[in-house]
């Protein structure tokens, strides 16, 4: 039987299991068992699905996990019942396992919420990587169309974080593609936003380097439309406008994953559980909550936003704290680094705020360095490294900084 069982390998599920071993290690347990259970064998750079070939956006969850010892069972998780604190799963050909456990870590991400509308299953997102592989394979089959109006058009809905990440990274993705073909002229790319301002979610700080950076690239913005209808050949607006395109990337929106249902408590308006300082589940003993499937407080005022950010100090802190509660130690609370967000802007650089104000303290070829560092060093985790993976699991080491060099 696990002693701690980790349900989700993304970001946080991988830093709970880490931190728990090391724990569990420090304290001088380790007969303790850390079992992940999920169903790929990867962790998936999720905050880089958007820029091109996404299919290599991966780290082997074996070569992380591994060399700690942690088990990992590929399955998915169809029931949790967390009075008898055992959890059903079913392998790729279907068998059933039970897992018993005596703490469980639910940390099991968050989905895109998906629009019903006509043509609906024509939308391309970059939630998960096979869906960010096929747009990416879509668009290198542009070229074999044939020529009409809208071909190398992509459509975005929604400018938050991932809509304005992906529109202007699509900008230099589609030209590169295009130009062999001495099509770079029909490139264009089109954002919608259901909202009477650009970027709602990001407030007015950063805004001005947004729409700079959007109108330097050539990205054609719509605030206040939404997308109404979806053919092969174009997509109908709420203005009554029918855009000829054959690439429409849908990112409005994510909700808590389908398991976090299977715990009793209270939630959030996107399917969060409520936690306590030390990301346990009221009224789930034995149970805590990581990354998306966790609504914890950031600080007295606000909820920490679902994002690689928070996912990977929650999944510190749980690790921890489920080790804690096993061996009698104390629990550390939840107490994350300043709110910070570096947003990619493609080949117009990038802008970098703090606070929650979103006060902008880099932007440009500066601030695109940060991004670069943030998501091609400072998310990966060490690869066979068990001494340096067990030192960066520690609930208090943290990679960033939150001021600039």
């Amino acid at each position: 039987m696990p002693d701690i069982l980790v349900v989700g390998g993304g970001f946080a599920g991988v830093w709970a299991a880490a931190s728990a071993v090391r724990a569990l290690r420090e304290a001088g347990a380790p007969h303790h068992s850390v079992t992940l259970v999920t169903p790929g064998n990867d962790l998936v750079l999720r905050p880089r699905l958007h820029e091109a070939d996404p299919h290599t956006m991966r780290v082997p969850l074996d070569r992380v996990l591994g060399p700690i010892g942690v088990g990992r069972v590929a399955a998915t998780v169809t029931g949790i019942d967390t009075v008898g604190r055992r959890v059903t799963t079913a392998d790729t050909a279907g068998q059933e396992l039970v897992l018993p456990y005596r703490r469980l870590i639910l940390a099991c991400g968050s989905r895109l919420v998906r629009p019903e509308l006509p043509g609906a299953d024509l939308l391309f997102d970059v939630d998960d990587i096979d869906s960010a592989t096929a747009l990416d394979t879509h668009l290198h089959g542009l070229p074999g169309e044939p020529v009409a109006p809208g071909r190398f058009t992509a459509l975005v809905v929604g400018s938050g974080f991932t809509g304005l990440e992906t529109a202007t990274e699509l900008v230099g993705r589609l030209r590169v593609i295009a130009a062999p073909h001495g099509a770079t002229a029909e490139v264009r790319v089109v954002l919608v936003e259901r909202a009477p301002v650009l970027a709602p979610g990001l407030g007015p700080g950063p805004r001005p380097v947004i729409v700079e950076a959007l109108e330097r690239l050539g990205v054609e913005t719509r605030p206040a439309t939404t997308l109404e209808r979806v053919t092969p050949a174009g997509a109908t607006l709420s203005d009554g406008a029918v855009l000829p395109t054959r690439t429409v990337v849908w990112t409005g929106g994510v909700v808590a994953a389908p398991l976090t249902a299977l715990v009793p408590g209270a939630r959030d308006p996107i399917g969060r559980l409520e936690v306590d300082e030390f990301l346990r589940v009221p009224g789930a003993p034995g149970v805590y909550a990581a990354g998306d499937t966790a609504a914890a407080r950031a600080d007295p005022d606000h909820l920490v936003l679902p994002s690689c950010q928070y996912a990977i100090p929650l999944g510190k802190h749980a690790g921890h704290n489920a080790a804690a509660s096993l061996i009698g130690r104390t629990p550390a609370p939840f107490r994350p680094a300043p709110h910070v967000t570096t947003l990619d802007l493609g080949e117009a650089g990038a802008v970098s705020t703090t606070g929650w104000e979103r006060t902008v303290r880099l932007t440009g070829a500066e601030a695109k360095t940060l991004k670069r560092t943030l998501t091609a060093q400072w998310i990966r985790p060490p690869l066979d490294d068990a001494d340096e993976l067990l030192r960066q699991a520690d609930p208090a080491f943290r990679t960033r900084r939150t001021t600039p060099a």
